[in-house]
C-alpha cells in the first residue's frame, strides 16, 4: 500500500496546515524582525499566512467573501508598507488584520460546533483557532502601540517599542492564562484588551475544547 501523498494530507487535513504554517511564521520572526529587510519578511509571511487561513475559511460554514474582502486591502497595505516604507499603514493594517483574524477564528469554531462528532481535522482546528485567536489580538497591541507609543514595557529596553514577537508572547500568556511574562501593559485601554483577551481564552477552553474532548472520549467509548 503506497502512503498518501502530501497534497491528500492536505485535502484531508488543512487545519493541520494551517496550525503548521502559523507554528513556523512565530518561530522564524524572531530571527528576521531585527534585520534590515525584517519587516518586509515580516509582511511576506503574513500574507502567506493569510492565505492559507481563506483556504481554510472556504471549509468552513464562514463566509469565503468576507475574510476575502478584508484580506484584500491587508495585502495591498503590506504590499505599500514593503514597496514604499509607508509605515504610518502600520495601524489600519494591523486593525484590519485583526478582524480578520477573529472572523477566521470564528468560522473555525463554528465549523468545530456544526455536529457532534469531533474529527482529527476538528481537533487540529482547535490548535490552528487558538493560535488566530492570540495573533489577532497580537495586532491588536501592535495597533494600540502605534497609536500610543509607550502603551507596553519590558525588562530589557523597557522604553524601546515592543517587537511583533514581544507582542505575540504577551498574547499568548494572556489567552492562556498562563502569566503576563515580562511584557507588561502600561495603559488602562490595554490592559482592558489584556482582560477581555484573558476573558476569550477561558471561555474558548471552557466551551470549544471541552467540548471536543468530551465528544472524543464518548466515540472512543
Amino acid at each position: 500500500m503506497t502512503s498518501p501523498s502530501i497534497l491528500a494530507i492536505t485535502k484531508q487535513h488543512p487545519s493541520a496546515i494551517l496550525l503548521v504554517v502559523q507554528l513556523l511564521g512565530m518561530l522564524l520572526y524572531p530571527f528576521i524582525e531585527n534585520t534590515a529587510a525584517g519587516q518586509s519578511g515580516l509582511n511576506v509571511l503574513g500574507i502567506i499566512v493569510l492565505l492559507f487561513t481563506i483556504r481554510m475559511v472556504k471549509r468552513t460554514p464562514g463566509a469565503l467573501w468576507i475574510s476575502v474582502s478584508l484580506a484584500v486591502p491587508i495585502i495591498g497595505m503590506l504590499v505599500l508598507q514593503m514597496a514604499f516604507g509607508m509605515r504610518h499603514l502600520l495601524p489600519w493594517s494591523s486593525a484590519v488584520e485583526a478582524f480578520f483574524y477573529f472572523y477566521a477564528a470564528g468560522s473555525l469554531i463554528a465549523y468545530m460546533t456544526e455536529d457532534n462528532v469531533a474529527t482529527s481535522d476538528e481537533l487540529f482546528a482547535a490548535g490552528a483557532t487558538f493560535t488566530l485567536i492570540a495573533w489577532g489580538f497580537t495586532h491588536v497591541f501592535v495597533l494600540i502601540q502605534a497609536l500610543h507609543p509607550g502603551t507596553f514595557a519590558a525588562a530589557v529596553n523597557a522604553a524601546d517599542p515592543r517587537t511583533w514577537s514581544e507582542l505575540n508572547y504577551l498574547s499568548f500568556a494572556l489567552l492562556s492564562s498562563t502569566g503576563i511574562g515580562d511584557v507588561i501593559p502600561l495603559t488602562v485601554h490595554a490592559r482592558a484588551v489584556a482582560s477581555v483577551e484573558m476573558f476569550v481564552g477561558l471561555m474558548y477552553l471552557a466551551a470549544v475544547v471541552t467540548r471536543l474532548v468530551g465528544m472524543t472520549v464518548q466515540a472512543r467509548k
